[in-house]
């Protein structure tokens, strides 16, 4: 396996746990330095290196939540030719979705941003996150759920449970 495939889906978990790019790349930075220390707890017959580096990065970031409230989203728009109105939509729904998505709680947060970003088979994500696969599933039915709800302003012909 090709340790540069895996940099940026890493980095992009981080980035979705955490919320900050500083965040996100120290995390990246100790998963592959955890990979060179003479203790490594990897294990080949135990786990695919993917698996294992998911869950040191999944660790690394609920450590540094869990230290500080996620910081608002440090990305600056940048143009790509669309009107002036469609970006301010735009960046407006990315914003709502990337705080919904933080306001979700921790376990479908997770699973969440592994199933629907990070493109991982439920049973990878059971295993990382130390569950069954019904679990994993419930998760992700619940936060699709309150995406549903927290988001229903931004999609026209739905409507907010009451």
């Amino acid at each position: 396996m090709d340790l540069d495939s895996l940099l940026p889906p890493l980095f992009r978990f981080a980035y979705r746990m955490t919320g900050s790019t500083a965040d996100a790349e120290d995390i990246v930075q100790e998963c592959f330095v955890e990979l060179l220390r003479p203790g490594c707890s990897y294990d080949p017959d135990r786990t695919p290196l993917r698996t294992y580096l998911f869950g040191v990065v999944r660790n690394q970031a609920l450590k540094r939540i869990a230290k500080r409230q996620p910081s608002a989203e440090d990305t600056s728009p940048v143009w790509d030719g669309r009107s002036p109105e469609g970006e301010v939509l735009r960046n407006e729904i990315e914003a709502a979705v990337a705080r919904a998505v933080t306001q979700l709680p921790e376990g479908q947060r997770e699973a969440l941003i592994l199933a629907h970003y990070e493109q991982m088979p439920l049973a990878e994500i059971a295993k990382l996150m130390d569950l069954e696969v019904g679990a994993v599933k419930s998760r992700l039915q619940r936060a699709r759920g309150q995406l549903k709800e927290t988001l229903a302003a931004y999609a026209p012909g739905t409507e907010r449970r009451r």
